[in-house]
């Protein structure tokens, strides 16, 4: 941080937030990118049972949803930034040197962060279906009803900004490794895609596992953008199964995807 130009400057502020953004919009072709060609075109035929809907996709639904995560990537730039100022000013709680923490407290910081923000979003996502709120804030997400690798980002403002005041808030008082943080918005960007695909990809052994059969998929996420009132959680099932707002059907068509019997 001591290189980095000072960010309470707007010059180099607006330049970290034209720079992050980049950084962003890239990380999310590149992954989406590759999702789409690894399991939309190169190998089509092989992934063909594990599709969930059947349909085409309608005609310029992948266009709309670029342009809409391109805006969200705006966001996620200027969340970024202001995240960059706030360390740099001292109010974050990011630290560069392993040792200022036990080393235990990496992998902890991690699973806690990403505790806080499967509470945070499971209640921000069924707020957003309030129907008066669903119209103005939502509606832009689920306008896409075959999900696909695109969709990951694709947000209306509103509600690509409350996703990206997240990290900012919480590292307020989280103490956390820049290089966990790094590894966080990983997970972040995998997750999204991933669950967005349209095809399961977990095998179906992930459903005998404990821990690995609460770990939020395509299947799970799909049945979300068919029924609208279940499955709302992020990464894990945790607040679906204990509020009772796991589809029902989840279970069957997740067997029938991956060939369990």
């Amino acid at each position: 941080m001591k290189n980095l130009p000072n960010l309470s400057d707007p010059f180099w502020f607006f330049a970290a937030t034209l720079i992050i953004f980049a950084i962003v919009v890239g990380r999310y072709f590149l992954i989406s990118g590759l999702f789409y060609l690894a399991f939309y075109v190169w190998r089509k035929e092989k992934w063909a049972k594990r599709k969930l809907n059947q349909r085409e996709y309608p005609r310029g639904q992948f266009r709309k949803e670029i342009t809409r995560s391109t805006i969200t990537s705006i966001l996620f730039g200027l969340s970024d930034a202001l995240l960059l100022l706030l360390w740099q000013q001292g109010y974050a709680r990011i630290y560069e040197d392993v040792h200022d923490y036990p080393l235990w407290w990496m992998p902890f910081s991690l699973l806690i962060a990403l505790a806080l923000q499967e509470t945070y979003y499971y209640w921000l996502h069924r707020w957003m279906h309030i129907p008066g709120i669903y119209r103005i804030v939502h509606q832009w997400h689920h306008e896409s009803h075959i999900a696909s690798p695109w969709t990951a980002f694709s947000f209306h403002p509103i509600e690509g900004f409350i996703q990206a005041i997240f990290l900012p808030l919480v590292l307020l008082f989280l103490p956390m490794n820049v290089w966990v943080l790094v590894f966080m918005l990983v997970i972040m960007s995998f997750s999204s895609v991933i669950n967005h695909l349209d095809i399961e990809i977990y095998p179906r052994w992930f459903a005998r596992i404990p821990l690995l059969r609460t770990v939020i998929g395509a299947t799970h996420h799909s049945l979300h953008h068919k029924q609208f009132k279940y499955n709302y959680g992020l990464y894990f099932t945790w607040w679906d199964t204990w509020l009772k707002t796991e589809s029902p059907l989840f279970n069957q068509v997740f067997e029938e995807k991956t060939g369990q019997k």
